[in-house]
């Protein structure tokens, strides 16, 4: 059932349901958003605590909102459901089975569900997101009260910053979430990286000699905050699929200055260009991975309009090492996209992203093992399969392992693996932030068949029963149970 209240219109929608539900904790000391409101955040994310609203930041002119995607618990309720299995339950019911198998049956797969249970966005005249507007000299990165999350940051970041581009050739809108440098009251820096969809727009840009117009919405409702960070094909909207996770459409207005569409409920719009060629240092910046990212050059977005409501809230995320608030981030894109990867890989059975592998860097993965080597196959087939190919270590397990249970994973991958034999060594792709890689965006990979082995593997020796209670005992066991007196 969906909670009260959804789909949330916006931001302090969401908020007031959190609140409803005692997932939501109000801070009415003052706080610093340089460094002390990332050390409370993160001691409160470490122990499962609530989101928070830090009402009197001491640098900037609104309230933070922050930690709302915490736990699977405030996920769900962020997209209207009891369990975020719901949502990929809900697309898997809507795939056809003479789709084909493949990426193209991926893309689809989507396509037609969101055809079929979504509405496209709608346009609105007025927003509340253009109830004030600065311009030129007006424009003052100052009044939000962006963070500085960690000592060695290279200053203050935006980080929960929904951008928008179109490809300059084709009209294609793209919807991403990247972190932004704040560099004076009217510049930020784009970390975009190179795998993502507003890259290929900015390139296209500078080949042709013009500015890239950029629009970048903070605070919007929570279901297109999430589409914002799901790894969609390139030529699925983002805002058709988060009509169709909201089941209304997403209102959106034109911008003042720049040929772009924003969410019309967003706390915060900031519209402008990059100019074609132009690079700043951005970073460091200590990410997800729990490490600081060097300085690198990238481009730089020059505001020329900044809308707002007249009472915004500000909405943020830390980064750290795990765990963090991007777990439940992670968990969701988990969960929904299971149909769409079995489509692609039909034996999966089911597949697990550990946090402490920050949802890239690991995945465990059950298959209904039917021959030799299949194990293997599996691999390659997920280092082929989009965003998954930044893979670096790929664990299979039996489908009778429950790939969520890390313990019993282990067992599995600890026991069940000759490592002559049963571990794969390749090279690809890996994600812009890894740091372990000993050059930038390719590096080793990793396989483990902790399958059992089949005698055409070149496995001999007959494999092994594992020991397992037999039924009648575990009955007798349990109507005894309070007998016992254990």
């Amino acid at each position: 059932m969906a909670p009260r209240g959804f789909p949330y219109e916006d931001l302090q929608s969401f908020l007031d349901a959190l609140e409803a539900a005692g997932e939501l904790r109000r801070v009415t000391v003052p706080a610093d958003p340089t460094l002390e409101i990332s050390e409370v955040v993160t001691r409160t994310v470490r122990a499962g605590g609530p989101a928070l609203l830090f009402e009197r930041p001491t640098r900037g002119d609104m309230p933070v909102a922050i930690n709302l995607f915490g736990t699977e618990k405030r996920m769900a309720m962020a997209l209207g459901v009891d369990s975020l299995d719901e949502v990929g339950e809900r697309i898997g019911s809507l795939i056809r089975p003479e789709l084909p198998v493949g990426w193209s049956g991926i893309r689809e797969g989507i396509g037609k569900a969101l055809q079929l249970k979504s509405l496209p966005p709608k346009k609105v005249k007025t927003a509340p997101c253009q109830e004030v507007v600065l311009k030129g000299d007006e424009v003052d990165l100052g009044l939000l009260p962006g963070l500085q999350v960690w000592p060695g940051d290279g200053g203050i970041f935006h980080n929960f910053g929904l951008t928008h581009t179109k490809d300059p050739e084709t009209g294609k809108r793209n919807l991403g979430l990247y972190r932004l440098q704040q560099h004076s009251k009217n510049t930020l820096g784009m970390h975009w990286q190179i795998h993502k969809d507003s890259t290929a727009h900015h390139a296209i840009a500078e080949r042709r000699g013009e500015r890239l117009p950029v629009a970048v919405a903070i605070g919007c409702d929570p279901v297109v905050s999430y589409a914002a960070s799901a790894p969609l094909p390139s030529d699925i909207d983002e805002y058709l699929f988060a009509g169709f996770l909201r089941g209304e459409r997403v209102e959106m207005v034109d911008c003042l200055t720049v040929p772009l569409q924003v969410p019309a409920h967003a706390q915060i719009v900031l519209e402008g260009y990059l100019e074609p060629g132009e690079r700043h240092p951005e970073g460091p910046f200590g990410d997800h991975t729990g490490f600081y990212t060097p300085v690198e050059p990238f481009p730089v977005l020059h505001i020329e309009t900044m809308t707002m409501r007249k009472k915004p809230v500000y909405h943020s995320i830390i980064t750290s090492k795990p765990p963090q608030e991007d777990h439940g981030l992670g968990k969701a894109t988990e969960r929904i996209f299971l149909p769409l990867l079995k489509m692609l890989i039909p034996d999966i059975v089911d597949y697990d992203m550990p946090a402490a592998g920050v949802f890239h860097n690991c995945v465990i993965v059950s298959i209904r093992k039917r021959y030799p080597k299949h194990a293997q196959k599996i691999m390659n087939a997920i280092w082929g399969a989009h965003l998954m190919s930044l893979t670096k270590l790929i664990v299979i397990v039996d489908e009778d392992c429950d790939v969520h249970d890390y313990n019993e994973v282990a067992f599995r991958a600890f026991g069940n693996v000759d490592y002559d034999r049963d571990l794969l060594v390749t090279q690809g792709p890996v994600d812009h932030l890894d740091h372990a890689s000993y050059q930038q965006f390719w590096g080793g990979k990793a396989g483990l068949d902790a399958t059992r082995k089949l005698p055409g593997e070149g496995y001999d020796r007959g494999w092994p029963d594992e020991m397992v209670m037999s039924p009648e005992v575990v009955a007798l066991v349990d109507k005894r149970w309070k007998e016992y007196g254990i």
